[in-house]
């Protein structure tokens, strides 16, 4: 949790402290509370003894404060508008000196941990217990001490540097004094020589034990690369799943800190032999190791942090168009002349380029050599500036939110698909991005791709466009491969399975559990003791039609899955529908159940998506009778919310006897308990939906409902 939202929640006593801190106009509350993201992420310590990073945090506040002061105006809050103008001519005060700003900032973040601090340690004391840390994997816990192994590594060898140029400086004085004494006493001259001579060993052997050290340290540092790498493509792939509703942490604060860290030793390390470079044009002899080894040191360092730099220019947030998951679907899907959105990331934190890295947007790059297959133009912004003040903690950021694509016609015949089996659903398209890196006499060229999208033109070719997302996705680790479909692998069904439990948990927050899970996999592929082997291709999934009926697998779930996220949001949540139950389980289920009682299940033959009922009665020999109303679809719950229908839902029987059969819930939960907090609060005569009721939904005929 953020350092100001902790401090928020402290008690009266230390909340009054944190006022009192803030009683003067050198750093507003208001500006603490609105930018507290921000200023907590920055170096504020390093900034005040660094007038260039200073004069960049100082624009990027001022940036800042400008974006909060035109929000307050939009958002018509004279009050707060008016204070930000004023905070922001405060700020101009610092123009001269940003480093004393700098400085009065990091005393506050001080002062703040210190009431923290204390705040934290009272309550240890009071509650006779360690706080716990946050969770974290094994592997992350490593990867933190190693950087602080690393950071701490680097700060020693920077002193060992300096004592080495205080040994060379002191050499070079005694050999510069040597040579002006105009003595003629050989002892002396001799003692002197001997002298140089037992420090310019000293020097040697310094030298010979900073490269020792220089070189153990980079062999350290690429292992935390390789630990970087890992985790980079681990965070990849959490984002990928999550892009298909996957509940996966995708943060990239972690990771920026992490490539932030190492990168910044990287450079120290790189001016480190830049120095030594320096000492050597002062001081050179036979046999000098800087001569021979730091040519190759130079090498890895650049090596180094080359890769490390280059993997650390990511897509944060994949293309989107806008409503995309409003309208149940995710990102990568785009159409064209629809605009989208798309966010790239640089993670090694670097205020010095804050506007300096251009970023530009292409498409096609690597579009499969095909006939037929679709080629488009990018339209809109497509270039734009990495900066800090776009995202919250202060990260490079280029936030491209207005780009669209334009299909460009190849050759005189336009599309023709007649050497190409795909579909146009099942092409796969990336979205690239470019900039350049040029800092402290490294120049390095950055890509990265977005993950495949499926580009459509039409709103009715958005069903099999989402399918195939999900199914690349689910399956595929080569997010290159765009030829994917042309001999798409099989999924298993616990891949499968999975995969679906997504799409419910992101459009209704709760997943599918074991019953509904066997229930679908029973369906699908017949009574069996396990479905661990089974498999499900991508043309049973999305083409062929499911047996006897004229849609396919994944058109009857998708119409589910809007039905429930439309209409069905909070039913699916709380648990009260049953969903996916086979006829033959529904029977055994309710036959050992008390009258009345009732579960909700989805319909098999609604190609958009429906939902019914099935209750159980008792003849008067006491034979149990399941009954089933017709599915309700979504014309039926458009005008009337289903808990209002189970609420109302009557039989007529003899002399037109009004009959309420649904009492109970499966398996024994009173109906208005379950879901009276749902009932409109209108009943009776005054109940906007009787109308609906009495002529439509009063009674189940002999068309509607069976017996068993």
């Amino acid at each position: 949790m953020a350092q100001w939202e902790r401090l928020k929640q402290l008690d009266s006593v230390c909340l009054q402290k944190l006022d009192d801190l803030y009683h003067s106009d050198a750093l507003p509350m208001a500006v603490r509370e609105y930018l507290a993201h921000w200023l907590e992420e920055q170096d504020w310590d390093g900034a005040s003894r660094d007038s260039s990073r200073a004069v960049v945090l100082f624009q990027i506040l001022l940036e800042n404060l400008e974006n909060q002061y035109s929000r307050f105006v939009q958002e018509s809050n004279f009050l707060m508008h008016r204070h930000f103008r004023h905070f922001k001519q405060q700020f101009q005060r610092y123009q001269e000196d940003p480093c004393r700003l700098a400085e009065n900032i990091n005393w506050f973040l001080m002062k703040e941990r210190e009431i923290l601090e204390a705040a934290e340690l009272a309550h240890q004391v009071q509650m006779l217990q360690v706080q716990q840390n946050p969770m974290e994997s094994e592997t992350q816990k490593n990867l933190e001490k190693s950087i602080r192994d690393f950071k701490n590594k680097v700060q020693a060898m920077e002193h060992s540097l300096r004592c080495l140029e205080e040994q060379q400086d002191e050499f070079d004085f005694k050999y510069q004094t040597h040579k002006m004494d105009g003595t003629t006493d050989e002892v002396e001259k001799n003692e002197q020589i001997k002298v140089l001579s037992v420090m310019l060993n000293r020097i040697h052997s310094a030298r010979k034990s900073f490269l020792s050290e220089m070189t153990s340290l980079l062999e350290g540092a690429h292992h935390l690369q390789e630990i970087l790498s890992e985790e980079l493509e681990d965070w990849k792939h959490k984002q990928q799943v999550s892009c298909i509703g996957a509940p996966e942490d995708t943060s990239l604060e972690p990771l920026e800190k992490w490539f932030t860290a190492v990168g910044d030793g990287m450079f120290q390390l790189r001016k480190f032999l830049q120095k030594l470079e320096e000492l050597q044009g002062k001081l050179s002899y036979d046999q000098d190791p800087i001569k021979t080894q730091k040519p190759g040191l130079q090498e890895q360092v650049d090596t180094l942090l080359t890769d490390l730099l280059q993997s650390a220019f990511v897509v944060e947030s994949q293309p989107s168009m806008p409503l995309a998951h409003a309208s149940g679907r995710g990102p990568l899907v785009l159409k064209t002349g629809v605009q989208f959105s798309v966010k790239t990331r640089f993670l090694f934190k670097a205020p010095e380029l804050n506007h300096a890295m251009k970023v530009v947007v292409s498409i096609n790059m690597d579009t499969p050599n095909v006939k037929g297959y679709r080629r488009f133009n990018v339209l809109g912004t497509s270039s734009k500036a990495l900066n800090m003040s776009e995202s919250m903690n202060g990260g490079m950021v280029a936030d491209f939110r207005h780009l669209s694509l334009k299909e460009r016609k190849v050759g005189s015949g336009g599309k023709s698909n007649s050497d190409l089996s795909l579909s146009v659903t099942e092409e796969l398209h990336t979205i690239h991005f470019e900039t350049h890196f040029n800092l402290h006499g490294l120049s390095v060229p950055l890509k990265t791709s977005s993950l495949p999208v499926v580009v459509i033109s039409n709103s009715s070719q958005q069903q099999s466009a989402w399918a195939s997302v999900l199914w690349f996705n689910m399956l595929s680790t080569d997010p290159k491969n765009l030829m994917f479909f042309a001999s798409s692998p099989v999924a298993s069904w616990s891949q499968l399975g999975q995969m679906l439990s997504w799409q419910f948990q992101s459009c209704a927050k709760r997943g599918l559990n074991e019953d509904q899970l066997q229930t679908l996999a029973q369906k699908l592929f017949g009574k069996q003791d396990n479905y661990e082997n089974c498999k499900i291709s991508w043309t049973r999934f999305s083409k062929e039609n499911i047996p006897g009926q004229n849609f396919t697998l994944w058109v009857w779930l998708d119409g589910i899955l809007n039905l429930v996220k439309v209409y069905l949001a909070n039913l699916w949540e709380d648990g009260s529908i049953m969903g996916f139950v086979s006829k033959g389980t529904e029977k055994v289920l309710l036959k050992k159940k008390q009258a009345g009682t009732f579960l909700l299940r989805f319909s098999e033959s609604i190609r958009d998506g429906g939902i019914t009922f099935s209750w159980v009665d008792y003849s008067n020999t006491g034979k149990p009778n399941v009954r089933t109303v017709q599915p309700f679809t979504i014309t039926d719950l458009k005008q009337i919310p289903l808990p209002e229908i189970l609420r109302n839902f009557q039989l007529m029987e003899a002399e037109n006897a009004p009959v309420y059969p649904l009492q109970y819930l499966y398996p024994n939960t009173p109906k208005d308990q379950a879901f009276g907090k749902y009932y409109n609060e209108k009943c009776g005569e005054e109940s906007p939906y009787i109308k609906y009721i009495r002529t439509k939904l009063v009674f189940v005929s002999k068309e509607l409902c069976f017996s068993s």
